[in-house]
């Protein structure tokens, strides 16, 4: 089969630190040339992927106006289509290229819904017409409201890429964003109050970040709380793999968490907060813990360190490989190319009801 995949142009693929989207991205690539499909990459011209890619596109650089963004993200996608119109079928992970509607009818394309059906995100996924949309959790796929869901997919990786860590570093971790929904201020209640010491690594350049970390999480730091700033891939997984577990505390419903299925995959268990992609990626009482408010989530990540690793690694390795994300995706493109339009049923309310977070007491609040 011939696959035409279209990254975002605003990061290379694999990405060098932070970037989610152009993760999963680099893993489908490898895994579908791995299963013997010839692929065809858009992606930033600065891009490492080992996989034939599109030419004429832009090197990935820093933060633009939004005029500026939203001008480089139409060339992208009208140079990615020009270049992928004898493809088989299109895999789209833009938000632009599924509404440009340029490609020829026969050709089935695919987009992947890397954000919240929300009432920004949730209009653009409504307008998008002849495109099978693929979800990242069974819960983001009950909130999509309006949308036609093709199908749930979870991410993937290699884990046996993956470095095996000990867990002896005497520490907690936290990964992700350095903003307020990601949990980071709470990550650090969570090890005080657990009596365990912590080590972030967070993406930190927007303003909005900046801003953030300056006023809640920075007066917080001390030697038992460490900033370690943003690290490339390999750096996070060496953090994760030797703390005693991953701390997830997410204030909001996260349609995929990929750094809790990273950690599972070092043999690190996750103490999180039961919401969004959560319940689907943590067994609770095997391979991490979920629970609501900061008290609660400190007594968790004192039991963490006596899960087992290696029943933490077997799990991303027999439910989140990219092996089995590749299969998912070859078998939605065989449907597409043979005429079928695949239909997501969403599960009964019942099985996507997200428990609210409780706030952080009070005398977990105050500054060391």
């Amino acid at each position: 089969m011939r696959i035409g995949l279209i990254a975002p142009p605003g990061i290379p693929v694999p990405p060098p630190a932070y970037g989610g989207t152009e993760s999963v991205i680099d893993r489908l690539a490898r895994g579908l040339a791995r299963a013997g499909h010839d692929v065809l990459l858009a992606a930033a011209a600065n891009s490492t992927c080992p996989v034939p890619r599109v030419a004429g596109t832009d090197e990935a650089g820093d933060s633009a106006p939004v005029c500026a963004a939203t001008t480089a993200d139409l060339r992208h996608v009208i140079t990615s289509y020009a270049a992928l119109a004898d493809v088989d079928v299109v895999h789209d992970h833009t938000l632009v290229g599924p509404l440009y509607g340029h490609p020829p009818v026969s050709m089935p394309v695919v987009t992947t819904a890397h954000g919240p059906f929300d009432a920004i995100l949730g209009p653009v996924y409504r307008a998008m017409r002849g495109v099978a949309l693929v979800a990242i959790s069974h819960h983001q796929a009950a909130t999509a409201d309006g949308v036609t869901v093709a199908g749930v997919i979870h991410h993937g990786l290699d884990v046996s890429s993956v470095p095996e860590g000990r867990g002896t570093g005497g520490y907690a971790s936290f990964l992700g964003r350095m903003s307020p929904e990601k949990g980071p201020r709470e990550a650090v209640l969570v090890a005080r109050g657990a009596g365990i010491p912590l080590r972030m690594a967070a993406k930190l350049r927007e303003p909005a970040e900046r801003d953030y970390f300056d006023a809640e999480v920075k007066p917080l730091l001390c030697s038992e709380v460490e900033f370690l700033g943003e690290l490339d891939h390999a750096e996070k997984l060496e953090l994760v793999g030797d703390s005693v577990a991953l701390v997830n505390p997410m204030q909001w419903a996260e349609p995929f968490g990929l750094v809790m299925i990273e950690a599972l995959a070092t043999g690190t268990p996750v103490v999180a907060t039961p919401v969004g992609s959560a319940p689907e990626l943590v067994d609770d009482g095997v391979t991490g813990y979920l629970r609501t408010d900061v008290p609660e989530l400190a007594a968790a990540l004192m039991d963490a360190a006596e899960l087992d690793r290696a029943t933490c690694r077997a799990v991303a390795a027999s439910r989140f490989s990219s092996d089995r994300m590749v299969a998912a995706h070859v078998r939605l493109y065989e449907e597409l190319l043979s005429g079928r339009a695949p239909r997501y049923p969403p599960p009964r309310p019942a099985a996507i009801a997200t428990p609210a977070v409780k706030q952080p007491s009070a005398s977990l609040h105050q500054s060391p």
